[in-house]
């Protein structure tokens, strides 16, 4: 058990990252061809490739934060001593965490609504709690990887203070 944990842990995202770009490009090419070959289009490929083109921002979004890849300024990072820039990325961290804990609070909310509504995609008749639960998923595993991430840098920061072995 504890095996498969790990490699969900360490592959879960961007699997399935691979897997919503590979079905989006195969329907975005299917639909091509059958355009511009056959001179017939399919009504469902486009809101298919959507739905999975919203569902892989909100997995890579999660796959950014474990690999650190967020949008963050160096420059500004500078402006604080050396000491003090490891608190800051925690404290960085901390606000994305409550951000992403508000997002997916709010994100079930949409999803509770389209549920009550029955609401469905035009096309494939998809019920759009499907597509709503992307950001509630995407969000609920940035908090999962924001966790993780403080947790590190915690540990990494009390290591460094235990060997006194502080930046200078």
């Amino acid at each position: 058990m504890r095996k498969v944990l790990k490699w969900l842990d360490e592959n879960f995202e961007k699997y399935i990252s691979v897997l919503l770009m590979s079905v989006s490009t195969v329907v975005i090419f299917i639909q091509v061809i059958m355009r511009y070959v056959f001179k017939n289009s399919l009504v469902w490929s486009e809101e298919l490739a959507r739905y999975c083109f919203i569902w892989l921002i909100f997995i890579a979004a999660s796959y950014g934060c474990k690999k650190r890849a967020q949008i963050k300024i160096e420059a500004a990072l500078k402006l604080f001593p050396k000491k003090a820039r490891s608190y800051v990325i925690i404290v960085g961290d901390l606000l994305v965490l409550i951000l992403a804990g508000y997002l997916f609070c709010s994100g079930i909310s949409l999803v509770r609504f389209q549920i009550v509504y029955h609401k469905v995609s035009p096309a494939i008749g998809l019920p759009m709690w499907v597509v709503y639960m992307a950001p509630v998923v995407g969000f609920g595993l940035i908090i999962i990887r924001e966790i993780q991430v403080i947790l590190a840098q915690v540990s990494a920061l009390n290591q460094t203070d235990k060997n006194g072995k502080g930046e200078k």
